[in-house]
């Protein structure tokens, strides 16, 4: 059996705001100031919500995977609905 390079290492607690801003046509796109590649979309505040931490874990692992840097949370920014959201990445 192999374990992935994700599941040997310990996992640290992380949390991210987010923004959500309501579309004229229904529905959330979200955006997540300290990792400003993610731009995402829910139907719903709910689906917002769980595709924001969809998108922060993936973006957290393909980082982590290139050596890159993994941020720490920005403040809050100009959003309408804002939340924070707590991921575990690999430390």
């Amino acid at each position: 059996m192999t374990i992935s390079r994700f599941e040997r290492t310990s996992l640290v607690d992380k949390t991210y705001t987010i923004v959500l801003r309501p579309e004229p046509e229904g529905g959330f796109t979200v955006r997540v100031p300290a990792l400003p590649e993610i731009v995402t979309y829910g139907e719903d505040e709910q689906e917002a919500l769980a595709m924001a931490r969809d998108a922060i874990e993936l973006c957290l692992l393909s980082r982590a995977e290139r050596g890159e840097d993994i941020p720490e949370s920005d403040p809050a920014s100009g959003g309408v609905v804002v939340h924070s959201v707590s991921v575990s990445v690999a430390a």
